[in-house]
């Protein structure tokens, strides 16, 4: 999958469980999300334009942010 203009010049924001070392963390784009209605997720550490993006239903970010958030997993 290509990356997008927009996904290149979005502002990206690292989850705030990464910590501060910036190991394994993953990203997401509120811009993004508010021009196409879609949210890009991105892995931190593969930021170069070309490198996957996913792109979830607002619907779909919203439970993988409450399932990340739960203590015991389905």
């Amino acid at each position: 999958m290509a990356t997008s203009q927009p996904e290149r010049t979005a502002a990206w924001h690292r989850s705030t469980y990464s910590g501060a070392n910036a190991g394994n963390c993953v990203e997401w784009s509120p811009e993004h999300a508010e021009v196409h209605g879609k949210v890009a997720v991105r892995d931190s550490k593969r930021t170069r334009p070309g490198n996957p993006v996913l792109h979830l239903t607002h619907q779909a970010w919203t439970h993988l942010v409450d399932w990340t958030a739960t203590d015991t997993r389905a």
